[in-house]
């Protein structure tokens, strides 16, 4: 079964084969990708190796992890599993608060009522202003300037 890592802290020089190249000493490399922003194109600093045993994955992630790599310290973990639908993911919903029973309307018209809200101002009226007509002069048809 392969196994895919989250290659992070990438100097953003590194390509594909760069990465392939790197993690290549400890197994077989299934894929590897830099990931690139894709309006600039410019590497986003981070990409994924894929590697054919779950072995060689472990044994490139304890070797790399911490590693220096053009200047920076790259980091290598195990990939989480690829999101659904892409884009962000909600956080887990909490579970719901136990809730209590309602009260009975009679119960509720014996609680002392609360002082009502002062009334609110009404947004000011807004002038209506009159826009003037503005004359668009004519423009020549095809038929005209062919002539």
């Amino acid at each position: 079964m392969s196994k895919k890592l989250f290659v992070g802290n990438l100097a953003y020089a590194i390509t594909d084969d760069q990465l392939t190249q790197i993690f290549s000493a400890y197994g077989t490399v299934v894929s590897a990708k830099v990931i690139s922003d894709r309006f600039s194109g410019r590497s986003k600093g981070f990409g994924f190796v894929e590697f054919e045993k779950d072995e060689e994955a472990t044994a490139a992630m304890q070797a790399l992890d911490g590693s220096d790599q053009e200047g920076r310290n790259m980091v290598v973990k195990e990939a989480n599993p690829p999101r659904e639908e892409g884009g962000m993911t909600a956080a887990p919903a909490a579970p719901a608060a136990p809730q209590e029973e309602e009260a009975p309307m009679a119960e509720a018209e014996e609680t002392p009522e609360t002082e009502e809200a002062p009334e609110t101002e009404e947004a000011p009226e807004v002038p209506e202003v009159e826009v003037p007509e503005v004359e668009v002069p004519e423009t020549e048809t095809e038929e005209e300037t062919e002539e």
